[in-house]
């Protein structure tokens, strides 16, 4: 599904400029720019300074956001490709350094944090060598490209104590922090089943992206692309396709499950590997010659609760995660969050006892409604209440909170941990899917098992 955050979030701001505000039609608008806005100039000795690993699409929209931050500067831009050094000048400025070895932005001493925005076989290995470097790091999800590589990048973390936050923004959404609000006041009971679809129909969403038109390994260092993948001659589009392939993604599981995993688990207040994953699907409709599902159904099992998500890339359809308890159901959406509640008892006699002959169905009908009925005007209140709010896929507070560990040292909650869970989840299911039963994590040996 197209996303299109600006406008949608400059719309919001236009419509009401406040946290809170309650609307005639029945919703509350949601507001995060208060956690970011500030009109107070940043001191050049309080000024975080970053560099950029990866000037791609995602690359393009986390250095657009970050520069926008108060008291946050660009240093440096790598990538190898030639044009997305020439777009980060246009992006930052003319005389912005780039280059294309991640290591001399790591030997700056004057860049205090990394931003990772490369295909995910890359990630361990620059994440890695940036902390062992003394750096902060930001990487956009999944954090791993395997579950070794995650290993490797929480040990890590630990190892050089440094900031680490994983690139899923939904811990950083309004929407989000609402949903979790809801269900830890219980709004919804007893949780007993958590549901979340989401559904693309377009080239564009099946990653089937237009390859850059001047691309060639005069203009983009081929081999070193490649990294520890096969060896393969120069190819443009598995370039710019790079998300088809499991040599060098993670397919809809690590591009758009992660999203759905992280959102789940903040809400929850879970932090953990699923116990077992079950999963299935195929290649429908994009025969490409990927190697990733584009139908990519999965059943997990997480804190004794079951957990049912569809991914498609065939039929579009309205991301929606919903946490279904005893007492209402709390509905997750791109732009909103609502709550209905059920009463969860009978609203009426069983009609059980409708084969009961008149004697006794009469006499139960009339006691039901003696101890049941409510009185007038205390009859039960189930309206729906609904927020609406700019795209839980929201990156400015994200990025925010990134900054502002930075400068405190103080902790996010999306770390290296975190992460490493929630790639978890899309490594299970990948992995039952290529091997065709369900799998689970043996914290022994650290691998995934069927």
């Amino acid at each position: 599904m197209n996303k299109i955050r600006f406008s949608r979030r400059e719309f919001l701001q236009t419509t009401a400029g406040a946290v809170g505000v309650t609307f005639a039609a029945g919703f509350t608008l949601l507001d995060s720019g208060p956690l970011y806005a500030s009109s107070q100039p940043v001191p050049p000795s309080d000024r975080v300074r970053f560099g950029i690993v990866g000037v791609g699409m995602e690359g393009t929209n986390l250095l657009s956001t970050a520069i926008q931050l108060p008291g946050v500067e660009c240093a440096a831009a790598c990538d190898l490709y030639d044009g997305r050094r020439e777009l980060a000048g246009e992006i930052v400025r003319p005389t912005l350094r780039t280059t294309r070895r991640y290591k001399e932005l790591l030997e700056d001493k004057n860049i205090d944090a990394i931003i990772v925005a490369v295909p995910d076989h890359w990630h361990m290995q620059i994440v890695v060598d940036s902390l062992s470097a003394g750096k902060d790091v930001y990487c956009e999800k999944p954090m791993s490209h395997n579950p070794a590589d995650g290993l490797a990048m929480v040990a890590a973390a630990k190892k050089t104590d440094r900031i680490v936050q994983i690139g899923a923004q939904r811990t950083s959404s309004v929407l989000c922090a609402k949903a979790k609000e809801l269900y830890d006041n219980g709004a919804i009971g007893e949780l007993s089943l958590v549901e979340a679809t989401l559904g693309r129909n377009d080239p564009t969403g099946a990653w089937e992206y237009p390859p850059p038109a001047d691309l060639s390994t005069e203009n983009l260092d081929w081999d070193t692309w490649l990294g520890t993948a096969p060896k393969k001659p120069f190819d443009p589009y598995l370039f710019a396709r790079w998300r088809c392939w499991k040599e060098y993604g993670t397919g809809v599981a690590g591009d758009l499950l992660v999203h759905l995993i992280s959102g789940m688990q903040f809400v929850l207040g879970i932090n953990e590997v699923p116990k077992r994953v079950s999963a299935f699907g195929g290649i429908f409709r994009w025969k490409d010659g990927r190697n990733t599902p584009d139908v990519h159904p999965a059943l997990f099992e997480y804190a004794n609760v079951p957990v049912y998500m569809r991914l498609t890339l065939g039929t579009e359809t309205q991301e929606t995660t919903r946490f279904m308890g005893s007492k209402g159901i709390i509905e997750l959406t791109e732009f909103g969050v609502s709550y209905t509640p059920q009463a969860g008892v009978d609203l009426a006699p069983s009609y059980y006892c409708h084969g009961l002959p008149s004697r006794l169905k009469n006499a139960y009908f009339k006691e039901w409604h003696e101890e049941h009925d409510p009185r007038p005007g205390e009859e039960p209140d189930t309206e729906t209440i609904s927020y609406k709010g700019n795209d839980y896929d929201d990156l400015r507070p994200h990025l925010w909170k990134f900054f502002q560990a930075v400068r405190s040292r103080k902790p996010v909650l999306q770390d290296a941990v975190f992460g490493h869970n929630a790639a978890l989840g899309c490594h299970m299911a990948n992995e039952s899917y290529y091997r065709g039963s369900p799998v689970h994590w043996d914290p022994i040996s650290q691998t995934i098992k069927s």
